[in-house]
């Protein structure tokens, strides 16, 4: 309706000045870079009797310019038509693809709350719902034999392939978490699983990737164990202090182990009961507002530290959502670990993004 309106407007103009009427043949090419075919092809066909209305009222000097300009505009309104079709198609797909994308990362990636024998693990995964930015974030809390083990995970990249590599850390971990005595042990798996996944993309002819990963060993003592691949460390929130845990320098990403002659750092720190644990992906640390400001993660922490484990990461959520104006840029996941001594029975989390019946990892 609103470029119906505008066209008449147009024409009520051109009444006065027919001789600007020739220009409008360029007008269909622009509406097919945004609107609807349905809209190219009325744009088209007014455009074509505009302009032969124009050249009957003031013709041009001789009749093979007259028939120039109608060819001209019928050739060029007719190439917008299929442009748009073109365009619309092609959006159509890729809508489809992303959708199909994000439904499977949705479908492998269990829902929140998470549970084992010493945590209760909330949070939120949020896929960004533009074109090529399906991304490659993963997260897996396990109850094994050697207590509990947990892993976030962020694939270097956006779109298929990121989720081909992500999906192939996410599978490993659950054998290795389930198998493996050291956390170490672990992590040379997903090593192991990188190599030959980007092994497998160079005979494709396909990117190699590196991941960035936070993998935790928490028993059931006050103690934890953590390996960070590159990735952001945890965030402690206690009734008395939040800041992030010091686990040193960080080790090399997935993947990306030969290049470095040292092992990967193993860390100790202090998980107290009643405490709680965030981990997140660089969606959320990286999320900016319209001036290009990072969201002040860390000087936020202490207005959270109060709130029900349930609650911070919908809490979360909606404050990026408000520092960005709604412009995420990126794939958002963020884990809640509590650790209680006593866990209460679980409802679903206001943080979870999906319910129990899509889950099928």
């Amino acid at each position: 309706m609103g470029i119906t309106a505008a066209l008449a407007v147009t024409g009520i103009a051109l009444d006065r000045e027919t001789g600007l009427a020739p220009f409008l043949v360029f007008l269909p090419t622009l509406i097919a870079g945004r609107g609807t075919v349905r809209q190219t092809a009325v744009a088209s066909v007014w455009t074509v009797l505009v302009i032969a209305g124009s050249l009957i009222r003031s013709p041009l000097p001789t009749l093979a310019a007259n028939t120039s300009v109608i060819a001209f505009a019928l050739v060029l309104d007719g190439l917008s038509v299929i442009q748009a079709v073109r365009r619309v198609r092609q959006e159509r797909e890729i809508s489809r693809l992303r959708s199909a994308a994000a439904a499977l990362q949705r479908q492998i990636l269990r829902p929140f709350p998470l549970e084992t024998d010493e945590l209760v693990v909330h949070g939120l995964y949020e896929p960004v719902e533009e074109d090529s930015m399906v991304g490659g974030d993963v997260y897996e809390a396990l109850p094994t034999p050697f207590g509990s083990r947990v892993l976030i995970a962020d694939v270097q990249g956006k779109g298929l392939p990121a989720i081909s590599a992500a999906f192939a850390v996410l599978n490993s971990f659950r054998e290795a978490a389930l198998a493996e005595l050291t956390l170490s042990a672990v992590v040379e798996a997903l090593e192991n699983s990188v190599r030959r996944h980007n092994s497998f993309a160079a005979q494709a002819g396909e990117e190699q990737r590196f991941v960035t990963a936070l993998i935790l060993d928490i028993g059931s003592g006050t103690k934890a164990q953590a390996i960070n691949c590159g990735h952001i460390p945890p965030y402690l929130l206690t009734q008395q202090e939040a800041g992030q845990v010091p686990l040193g320098e960080a080790s090399l990403p997935l993947g990306l182990a030969s290049l470095s002659p040292e092992p990967r750092t193993l860390a100790a720190f202090d998980f107290p009961g009643d405490s709680t644990l965030l981990l997140c992906t660089d969606g959320v640390t990286e999320t900016r507002n319209p001036s290009g400001a990072f969201f002040p993660l860390t000087e936020r922490l202490a207005a959270w530290k109060h709130l029900p484990p349930e609650e911070i990461a919908p809490t979360v959520h909606d404050e990026l959502k408000d520092y960005a104006k709604g412009r995420l840029a990126d794939d958002r996941a963020l884990l809640v670990i509590h650790r209680s001594p006593t866990k209460p029975p679980l409802q679903p989390s206001p943080g979870s993004r999906r319910t129990s019946h899509q889950a099928r990892a």
